[in-house]
């Protein structure tokens, strides 16, 4: 079953991390590349991106029936957690995700001490047949 692991980020947590000491930076960046190249042997990746952050994020909205388009700014700034990164992982059971989830959560920051970024986890679903 493919699901999507969405890796959260906020404000806070993104200075943290842009002040850490370059030798930590390179570990986490390296974390996520092996567990990429794990997940890639394995056949359970299908993709993974980092996103940037949201101030160069777009809104887009269709006017309605009469067409048109908006285009804002966004996330607005009220938001206080954004989408950091994601996977789509092709897991044969619900608890591999999980386990993946939580090394995600826990993957290396200042010092080396687990960062614990709040991963959320969905099953892709399947369009009903009309």
């Amino acid at each position: 079953m493919k699901y999507m692991v969405l890796m959260q980020g906020n404000a806070s947590g993104m200075k943290s991390f842009g002040a850490m000491p370059p030798e930590d930076i390179r570990r986490h960046i390296q974390f996520m590349i092996s567990l990429n190249e794990e997940l890639a042997k394995t056949g359970e990746l299908v993709d993974a991106q980092g996103l940037s952050g949201p101030e160069q994020a777009r809104i887009v909205r269709a006017k309605g029936p009469s067409g048109g388009v908006t285009v804002t700014d966004g996330p607005f700034p009220e938001t206080k957690e954004f989408l950091a990164g994601y996977w789509i992982l092709d897991c044969a059971t619900e608890q591999r995700v999980l386990d993946l989830a939580a090394r995600i959560s826990g993957a290396p920051g200042k010092g080396g001490e687990p960062v614990n970024i709040p991963v959320e986890v969905r099953p892709i679903g399947q369009a009903p047949n009309v």
